[in-house]
């Protein structure tokens, strides 16, 4: 299924599961991240409360994400959005 976001870009919704990217984006007024997981699909995750962001096993702030980042992502589809449960930065 493809999703157009408020920003005109072209997302993707996934099964469940664990992806990994590159970071395409980061919206720190939305808590918003957007990752490509392929050439041609991105994946747009609102971080929610229970969402962990962890470095190298240690937790950190949502500010240490950036554009260009590789990023390991575990996310529940709840109907048609994407619940990010865990955002791994590899480098």
């Amino acid at each position: 299924m493809l999703v157009v976001a408020c920003g005109g870009e072209s997302t993707d919704t996934v099964d469940s599961g664990t992806y990994e990217g590159t970071v395409q984006e980061v919206n720190a007024e939305e808590s918003e991240i957007y990752v490509n997981i392929s050439e041609d699909r991105t994946l747009e995750l609102y971080f929610i409360e229970e969402t962990e962001l962890v470095k190298d096993t240690t937790a950190v702030p949502f500010d240490s994400l950036a554009t260009g980042q590789k990023v390991r992502v575990e996310v529940e589809k709840v109907g048609q959005r994407l619940d990010p449960l865990r955002v791994e930065i590899l480098e």
